[in-house]
């Protein structure tokens, strides 16, 4: 049992690792060799696990062999267009100046109805209203509705916006973020003094702390059990 509990550990830990550096995104943004990948590598590290039997390097370095033709792949798909137009595809527009484009349906194996899903979850029930749908090559579907279906901007109603950039944080749960402290230059008793007028008297009593662009601070205590 605890040779089981150690090679789940091992195992678990290089499926870890190899999806990290595989990069930082969603199941739906993936690439199809991407994701081809991504279930191998899983498959490849449940065999072993399961089955004690099977050495543990014979589940192990097919990971890590993976792991390096996707990180090729991805290497080689950055440098040239034409390989990545090959391994990844290219987007196809479903929908151009309002009309439907039905070879592309046929082309992508791409239904109405699917892209009527899809239209809906960018809160967008009537396809009258699309100028140009453009189905991705990791099947996320990129709409630009029509101009008198947009929401109004600013720069519409000639409106000089100010300037906005997230807010920073700079406490979470009772742990003051030091490295945010000091890119904004700024002090930590000029923080708790701020603290002090909300009525809180230590950092460890802050739930979460935040400063946005303007040098707003937000502050939430803790809640007292």
């Amino acid at each position: 049992m605890l040779v089981v509990f150690i090679r789940t550990i091992i195992l678990y830990t290089i499926v870890i690792v190899a999806m990290r550096i595989m990069g930082k995104r969603q199941i739906g943004e993936l690439q199809p060799f991407e994701l081809a990948v991504a279930i191998m590598i899983s498959d490849l590290a449940s065999v072993p696990m399961q089955n004690t039997g099977i050495p543990l390097l014979h589940g192990i370095i097919p990971i890590l062999t993976m792991l390096a033709i996707q990180i090729s792949i991805s290497f080689i798909t950055l440098k040239s267009k034409k390989v990545r137009d090959i391994i990844c595809g290219k987007p196809s527009v479903l929908i151009s100046a309002g009309k439907i484009n039905e070879d592309v349906f046929q082309k992508e194996l791409y239904t109405l109805n699917d892209l009527l899903e899809q239209l809906r979850t960018k809160d967008i029930y009537n396809i009258a209203d699309v100028e140009f749908a453009i189905l991705e090559s990791n099947g996320q579907l990129s709409v630009v509705p029509k101009a008198s279906k947009r929401s109004v901007t600013p720069e519409d109603l000639n409106i000089n916006a100010k300037y906005e950039a997230p807010a920073t944080e700079l406490i979470i749960d009772g742990e003051l973020i030091k490295e945010n402290l000091k890119r904004l230059d700024y002090d930590r008793s000029t923080l708790e003094y701020e603290l002090k007028k909300m009525g809180i008297n230590s950092i460890k009593d802050v739930l979460f702390a935040s400063i946005d662009c303007q040098g707003k601070l937000f502050c939430q205590a803790k809640e007292r059990k």
